[in-house]
């Protein structure tokens, strides 16, 4: 009787270490020091484990690493290392602090890269796949990732890069595997998500390309195992006869898939992450995290606005005054007419002292912030996108299912400030903005607007055409959490009129 074949593959990690919460400290779920423990439980002679990409940005712990101690191996890259994986795949973010950043990080971990759809001046980061002799099979594994990244990240991120479809990648790679190693299994390593619905196959998101998993699944047979990442939603199935996985993020969730060759069976499960953490992990970065914790709790100001988000559902029915003051913050920055800010999945808003902690904690991503030239026509084709965020189910306000369903959006609802504008839920998407003016003057078709963004959305992030192709003004290479940061230690006391500039009825 054959043994069984086990692949286990964490994906979207985001630098979470530590099994704590960075808000408050308290304990959680999460964090790789526990998914070692729990690696070290499942592993035998006969399993490959897989990393499937997003670990250098995300986590508090990430931030501190790379703005303060960037010319160092980062924390989360000495426990990949530690941990031992046998391969490893590239994510999205993984390219958000530069090449130098993403080649030290490959660098730095004995486990070879496999990500194969990527070229470097003409060369493939990773081979175009592995043959893995296991359990006396032959197992064959590739790695790709999303084809999106340029729509997102700054030129000199990822020059000389190109990024090739993945499923046309995996249409070369599955021919090849078939014509040259004839492998018993097929492994696709794949960091990105699904763009249709798992039983129904109807599209879930707009199909731009960023996402191909179905894709994969619908026109690349002869794969057995395809494992994804990016969206950070719980799946595990078959599908056109492919078994798939995908877990939650901050190493929350283990995929296991079991394939047993004298059956045929393949078997995926996703365990959570409830294991005793790992000492030698939680070693490992040890130094870095007591300072990134001393960091974080450095005081930097006070505020006599309240400015903490206690339910962030109605913080972005009625516009949170912490928007408010990212928006200023912005303004300030650039010099802009109008600013843009949306309210995080997870944000805390700021404490009445204001720390790190609560900056890191409210802004969460590493944008930049660029400055767009908009005429008023293209503002309000702007807002009309905007509102397609909301919708109203059982007489109430609330988001569109695909803003929540299958991966949560809440970053691609965009407050604005510096005009005032009301929406009316309840008339078709595209009609929706019912009054738009600036200062109380109606807003024109052809008045001209700066407008300052985050590098996300300036480079469309969110199929969000219409800044992306609008004309650029400034580009401030600053990080905003930085820029949120210099402007409370300058001025020390937050305190202004609230603004409720944006009014959304049914």
């Amino acid at each position: 009787m054959s043994k069984r074949i086990r692949i286990l593959a964490t994906s979207d990690t985001h630098g979470y270490i530590y099994p704590h919460k960075y808000t408050d400290g308290s304990s959680a779920d999460f964090g790789m020091a526990r998914m070692n423990t729990l690696i070290k439980a499942l592993r035998d002679e006969n399993t490959i484990v897989i990393e499937n990409g997003d670990v250098l940005e995300g986590s508090p712990l990430d931030y501190y690493h790379f703005h303060y101690r960037k010319d160092e191996v980062s924390p989360i890259t000495k426990v990949i290392d530690a941990m031992d994986y046998d391969y490893i795949n590239i994510g999205n973010h993984d390219f958000n602090y530069g090449k130098e950043v993403l080649y030290r990080h490959l660098d730095n971990i004995k486990a070879p890269c496999i990500t194969s759809n990527v070229y470097d001046n003409g060369k493939p980061i990773g081979p175009t796949y592995v043959i893995r002799e296991i359990a006396g099979k032959k197992v064959a594994i590739f790695g790709l990732l999303i084809q999106y990244i340029p729509h997102w990240e700054p030129e000199e991120h990822i020059r000389n890069m190109e990024f090739k479809s993945a499923v046309e990648t995996a249409v070369k790679t599955v021919d090849l595997l078939k014509h040259l190693e004839k492998p018993d299994y097929i492994i696709c390593v794949y960091h990105g998500g699904f763009e249709r619905d798992l039983v129904t196959n109807a599209p879930t998101e707009n199909l731009t390309g960023e996402n191909e998993g179905s894709a994969i699944l619908n026109q690349v047979p002869g794969i057995d195992v395809l494992i994804t990442g990016h969206q950070h939603v719980a799946y595990a199935g078959t599908r056109n006869g492919i078994v798939y996985t995908q877990t939650h993020d901050k190493a929350a969730q283990l995929a296991c898939v079991d394939i047993y060759p004298d059956t045929g069976v393949i078997e995926p499960r996703l365990l959570e992450t409830d294991t005793e953490p790992d000492p030698e992990i939680l070693a490992i970065a040890q130094e870095a995290e007591d300072g990134c914790q001393v960091w974080l709790d450095e005081p930097l100001g006070t505020s006599k606005v309240n400015l903490y988000v206690d339910n962030e559902e109605d913080a972005r029915l009625h516009k949170h005054q912490i928007i408010t003051f990212l928006n200023k913050v912005a303004m300030e920055a650039s010099g802009a007419d109008l600013a843009s800010k949306s309210l995080f999945l997870g944000a805390t808003g700021f404490k009445p002292v204001i720390t790190m902690r609560d900056i890191v904690c409210t802004y969460v991503y590493p944008n930049t912030t660029v400055v767009k030239k908009l005429t008023g026509k293209e503002l309000r084709d702007y807002l009309e996108y905007d509102m397609q965020f909301w919708s109203i189910r059982n007489e109430v306000i609330t988001p569109a299912k695909e803003y929540v369903e299958p991966k949560p959006q809440q970053y691609n609802y965009d407050m604005i400030d510096g005009i005032e504008y009301t929406v009316k839920v309840s008339n078709p998407v595209g009609q929706r903005i019912v009054s738009l003016t600036r200062n109380g003057v109606p807003v024109k078709d052809d008045d001209v607007f700066t407008i300052c963004v985050s590098d996300y959305r300036a480079s469309g992030g969110g199929d969000f055409d219409m800044i992306r192709n609008a004309p650029t003004v400034k580009e401030i290479s600053q990080s905003f959490v930085e820029t949120l940061a210099d402007w409370v230690s300058e001025h020390k006391v937050i305190d202004f009129e609230p603004v409720n500039n944006i009014q959304i009825i049914k």
